[in-house]
């Protein structure tokens, strides 16, 4: 079964395509109602560690290393229960997830994507 993982921003409109809808975000957006989220879950704990996510800082010309980093992070024993859960939730459905960096193609979530459908160091291509 081909995995259908995206990636989109949490201010964008849901859409029925979406399928199951997870915020892949440590911090909960700025200006973003929960009501309004219209999330299945938020999945704070696959979200990088506050270490890495400072020293990245959002900058494209570190994501390769962030990647590689995250990557990293994705096999401790911390991040290991959320990690499975997330695949058990691409394995069943259509899988959206939600951010809220301006730069999807290089966020966390473009990670998890490339992570979850086992494509190589590229981008996602969500």
């Amino acid at each position: 079964m081909t995995r259908r993982i995206v990636c989109r921003r949490i201010y964008e409109e849901a859409s029925p395509q979406d399928g199951k809808r997870v915020l892949v975000d440590r911090v909960w957006p700025r200006g973003m109602r929960k009501e309004d989220a219209h999330l299945d879950e938020w999945l704070r704990e696959i979200a990088p560690s506050s270490e890495l996510r400072r020293w990245y800082g959002h900058d494209p010309a570190r994501f390769d290393e962030f990647r590689r980093r995250y990557r990293a992070e994705l096999r401790d024993a911390e991040h290991r229960e959320a990690a499975e859960h997330l695949r058990d939730l691409a394995a069943h459905d259509r899988l959206t997830l939600l951010t809220a960096t301006k730069d999807v193609d290089h966020s966390q979530a473009a990670v998890l994507a490339e992570w979850l459908t086992g494509t190589g160091s590229g981008r996602s291509g969500t």
